[in-house]
């Protein structure tokens, strides 16, 4: 097994990012656009309405479509596809849906410590984030 570093994780992950955030500008602008009017009290609460839905909205686009396409047959995203990059268990098995769940969100506590839970895949050996420890989960590379 070749582990993904950080860095090849990272570019996949800017993939990712852009695959999902198109989608969902596209949802905000269509059903929560921020319309600013005259009356600055309604203006203020559906500019605060808007933010809250996208924001539960994103969590649950991104949650989907990362718990979907690491539990499906290609165990990767399409930025990890490009990338040559997959996630298995510890033991190379494809991930289920609810362990591809776990480490979704798990990444919440990856990111909370500053990131640092991300930059552990540079350093640990086998090239694990935190959520990646907690999930008990690899990303590898295409041989």
């Amino acid at each position: 097994m070749e582990y993904a570093g950080f860095w090849r994780r990272f570019v996949a992950f800017i993939i990712d990012y852009i695959i999902v955030l198109i989608p969902l500008k596209i949802i905000q602008a269509v059903f929560f656009p921020i319309n600013p009017s005259n009356d600055q009290i309604l203006a203020t609460g559906r500019i605060f309405h808007s933010i809250v839905m996208i924001n539960i909205i994103g969590i649950m686009i991104n949650w989907l479509y990362f718990a979907l396409m690491e539990s499906s047959s290609k165990q990767a995203t399409l930025g990890k596809m490009i990338i040559g990059l997959y996630v298995t268990d510890l033991e190379g098995n494809k991930i289920s849906f609810a362990r591809a769940t776990g480490r979704y969100f798990a990444k919440f506590l990856s990111a909370l410590i500053l990131c640092i839970g991300f930059m552990m895949a540079g350093w640990t050996k086998e090239k694990q984030a935190l959520h990646d420890i907690i999930a008990g989960t690899l990303v590898l590379r295409d041989n």
